[in-house]
C-alpha cells in the first residue's frame, strides 16, 4: 500500500506564515527520503491557522527542493477560476518537473465575502458551474474540444506527458463526475465517514474508461483520512487535541483563529481526546485515526481492504513539528516505505 501526504501549511503557535511554508518544503524533503509517494498542498483562503492558499506556487517551490515525489495540488478549487488558466499552470509545472506532478481540482466554498471576492464577474450572483469547469478542464488538457468549438483554435501546447488529473471530494457529485469522465477520484474521508464505501462503489460502478490523454482505463481510487502516528496513545491522544479545537471553532463560524499546541488544546477540552477506533468490515473510517505504530498499521490495512484502495493519502494539523515528523518516521517504518 502507498502513502502520502497532503500538507495544509499550518501555522504554528508562535510561527509566522513564512515559517509555515517552509515547513511545507521541510516535510517534503523528510517524507521523500522515507519513501512516501507524493505530497499535495491545499487551498484555503482566509485562514488564520492555515497558510496553504495557493497551490500552483507552493508546488513549483516543492518540487524545486525536492528530486522525485510526486507533487500536486489538494486540491486547486475549479470553482473559482478559468479552467484554460488552470490546464495551462499545471502544464507548465509538467513542463519544468516532468512526470512528477498532479493536478488535484474539486470545488468549494469558503464564505460568502471571500467567495465573491474570488470571482472575476461581480455583477452577476455567484453559482458553481462545475460539471462545465471539469469537463473544460479535462478538453484542454487532452486538447479534445469538437472542430467547430472556438476553444478547438487555441489549443494548449505542451510536452508529451500532461500531469495526473484527479477529482477530489467527498459527495456523490465528485465520484460521479470522476466516473463519467474517466478519471482518477480521491474521496477526503475525513469529511464525510459515514458515506465513504457507499460513494468509492459508485465510483468504480460507474466508472467509464477514457481514451482521452488525461483519463484512464480502469478506475484508481485514493483515499484521504486524518492520521496521527505516536509512541504511545497518550502521545497520539495529546497531538490531535489541537484539530478537535479547529474543528470545534470551524462549528462556530471561526475560520481565522491560530491552532493552540498540544497542552493549551488539552486543557481547552479539559481532557485528552477519545482514540477512535476503525471497525474491520464496516468501511467507515473514524474522523481522527491516531495511535501507536502496530494499531494505526492494523487499523490502515483493514481500512484499504475494505474500501479497496492502494494508497491513502494522510492530512493531520498537528501543531509541534517534531511530532509531525516523528509521525511520518513511524509510519515508514511500520509500512516498510523504504522498500517499496
Amino acid at each position: 500500500m502507498k502513502l502520502s501526504i497532503v500538507d495544509l501549511s499550518t501555522v504554528l503557535p508562535d510561527e509566522s506564515r513564512h515559517d509555515a511554508l517552509m515547513h511545507s518544503i521541510e516535510v517534503a524533503q523528510h517524507i521523500e527520503k522515507l519513501g512516501f509517494h507524493r505530497i499535495w498542498v491545499a487551498e484555503h483562503h482566509g485562514s488564520g491557522s492555515i497558510a496553504g492558499r495557493a497551490p500552483e506556487i507552493l508546488i513549483g517551490a516543492i518540487a524545486a527542493n525536492t528530486k522525485s515525489i510526486r507533487v500536486g495540488s489538494g486540491s486547486v478549487l475549479l470553482n473559482h477560476y478559468s479552467p484554460f488558466k488552470v490546464a495551462e499552470v499545471f502544464c507548465t509545472l509538467n513542463e519544468l518537473y516532468p512526470g512528477r506532478i498532479d493536478l488535484g481540482a474539486g470545488r468549494a466554498t469558503t464564505g460568502p465575502v471571500t467567495d465573491f471576492a474570488l470571482q472575476q464577474a461581480r455583477d452577476r450572483q455567484f453559482r458553481s458551474n462545475s460539471d462545465e469547469q471539469i469537463v473544460e478542464l479535462v478538453s484542454w488538457l487532452d486538447n479534445s474540444f469538437p472542430a467547430d468549438h472556438p476553444f478547438s483554435k487555441s489549443p494548449i501546447h505542451t510536452i508529451d506527458s500532461l500531469p495526473e488529473l484527479y477529482i477530489l471530494g467527498s459527495s456523490t457529485w465528485s465520484a460521479s463526475a470522476a466516473a463519467g469522465l474517466g478519471i482518477r477520484y480521491v474521496f477526503a474521508g475525513f469529511i464525510n465517514q459515514k458515506g465513504t464505501k457507499q460513494i468509492l462503489d459508485s465510483y468504480r460502478n460507474n466508472f467509464k474508461p477514457s481514451n482521452g490523454k488525461s483519463g484512464i482505463k480502469s478506475p484508481e481510487a485514493i483515499l484521504a483520512v486524518h492520521v496521527v502516528c505516536a509512541d504511545t496513545e497518550a502521545e497520539a491522544q495529546r497531538q490531535i487535541a489541537p484539530v478537535n479545537i479547529m474543528y470545534r471553532n470551524l462549528s462556530k463560524g471561526i475560520i481565522d483563529a491560530k491552532l493552540p499546541t498540544p497542552d493549551e488544546a488539552v486543557k481547552e477540552l479539559g481532557h485528552l481526546p477519545k482514540l477512535e477506533k476503525y471497525v474491520p468490515g464496516s468501511g467507515i473510517p473514524p474522523k481522527f485515526i491516531a495511535g501507536t505504530p502496530s494499531q494505526l498499521h492494523e487499523q490502515l490495512v483493514h481500512i484499504a481492504k475494505d474500501l479497496n484502495v492502494d494508497e491513502i493519502i494522510i492530512q493531520d494539523m498537528m501543531t509541534d513539528h517534531k511530532a509531525r515528523l516523528h509521525s511520518y518516521d513511524l509510519l515508514a517504518e511500520v509500512f516498510d516505505l523504504k522498500t517499496k
